[in-house]
């Protein structure tokens, strides 16, 4: 059977190169990925050889790879399978992951974050987890605990202040596992977010109330990395269009554009290379066009997009990464319209090893299977075992 025509995007916008950083990269698509870590203890899991055989299928020369979140520290995490990056064997996992991605001409990306009160008191020894305030998240946690069961304790401006410095110990050794550079997590209803939203984050002190406030714990936290390995090496992520986890902010557009305005002005030294923005019409329950009647109908703003965010990031020269829903045909509108610099693939990189050569041959895409993007028995299922395309082979 002959392959469907389908057009060719090699010489789109897609595939125009672009300095990120220090990274001269080839292409702009930038894929993510789900968790696969070894547990070598409890709390403790290690990039093993899957995960080094996953990223190498994956990366292009010239092509980025943001990696799947990463613990910062022992109890950070709020999921099983999730690699952390604070002991010396996971350094070493995760240098025989950069090494694959460095042997094809690729760079790589190491996401870090906490999670926060999205982790249950089975992750931390029994204890409540720590948040912003005392607020709990809707449902149950991933190990199916009612939330509700076990509120987060508020942190104390100590305890904040260690997590700034468990981020740059995170960030050092990411380097130290050859990594190209950071991108910090602060979106998706983790640690950092629940500082920014204000149904969650009721603080008195100077980490709450005003959104100058609200700010200043994941502000410190970038200020910080970049001062640890260069501002050229580091990126964040934000969802301000974000439900999940119970984010239920009273003004997204105003509340993040200061965000933005404050991250464009940050002296050079600490301005971080890039944003990564999760896209409006994503979410982890509702379809596209629920999502976006949900926000039109609940929120204040009438602007629901990304742009207003961007067009205050260019300002100050910083890269925008635009990820959630992407596919072959709404990618390149994306960044012809100058909306984005980046985009990044999820489900469809998971399916496709292959996929920026796919996208610019104009051959077919394998579909992915939702059910083998977590916790696949065996681990191989839905993550390595995905086909690379050969014109023999269609």
């Amino acid at each position: 059977m002959s392959t469907p025509i389908i057009a060719p995007l090699k010489d789109t916008t897609l595939f125009a190169p672009i300095k990120l950083g220090n990274c001269e990269l080839q292409h702009r698509i930038a894929p993510c990925t789900r968790m696969r870590g070894v547990k070598e203890s409890d709390g403790i899991n290690v990039p093993g050889d899957l995960m080094a055989q996953y990223y190498g299928m994956r990366a292009t020369k010239g092509g980025l790879q943001i990696t799947e979140a990463t613990d910062i520290s022992h109890y950070a995490s709020g999921y099983p399978g999730v690699p952390g990056i604070f002991t010396s064997s996971q350094i070493a996992g995760w240098k025989t992951v950069t090494d694959a991605v460095h042997a094809k001409g690729g760079y790589i990306f190491l996401q870090i974050w906490h999670t926060g009160r999205a982790s249950p008191p089975s992750f931390l020894d029994g204890k409540p987890p720590k948040s912003s305030s005392n607020h709990p998240m809707d449902g149950s946690w991933a190990d199916g605990t009612p939330c509700e069961s076990s509120p987060p304790i508020p942190m104390t401006g100590d305890e904040i202040r260690a997590v700034v410095r468990d981020f740059v110990e995170a960030a050092k050794r990411a380097i130290q596992a050859g990594f190209d550079g950071v991108e910090i997590h602060s979106a998706n209803g983790y640690l950092l977010e629940q500082f920014l939203h204000d149904n969650i984050n009721n603080r008195t002190d100077e980490y709450g109330g005003s959104i100058q406030n609200r700010c200043k714990f994941p502000l410190d936290v970038l200020e910080a990395v970049c001062d640890a390995i260069g501002s050229d090496k580091v990126g964040i992520r934000l969802s301000p269009w974000n439900y999940f986890q119970s984010t239920r902010d009273s003004n997204r557009l105003e509340h993040w554009s200061y965000l933005c305005e404050q991250l464009a002005t940050l002296p050079t030294g600490q301005r971080p290379a890039y944003v990564h923005m999760v896209e409006p019409r994503f979410d982890e329950a509702l379809d596209e066009q629920q999502k976006i009647e949900s926000l039109a109908h609940g929120e204040k703003e009438a602007t629901i997009s990304l742009s207003p965010f961007r067009n205050i990031l260019q300002n100050g020269g910083i890269l925008f990464l635009s990820t959630g829903c992407f596919d072959r045909d709404n990618a390149v509108p994306k960044l012809e319209s100058g909306a984005a610099d980046l985009v990044c693939f999820g489900r469809w990189f998971i399916s496709n090893p292959d996929l920026p050569k796919k996208l610019a041959d104009g051959v077919p895409l394998t579909k992915y299977d939702r059910t083998t993007f977590y916790f696949t028995v065996p681990p191989e299922k839905g993550y390595v075992d995905y086909p690379i395309y050969t014109a023999e082979a269609a």
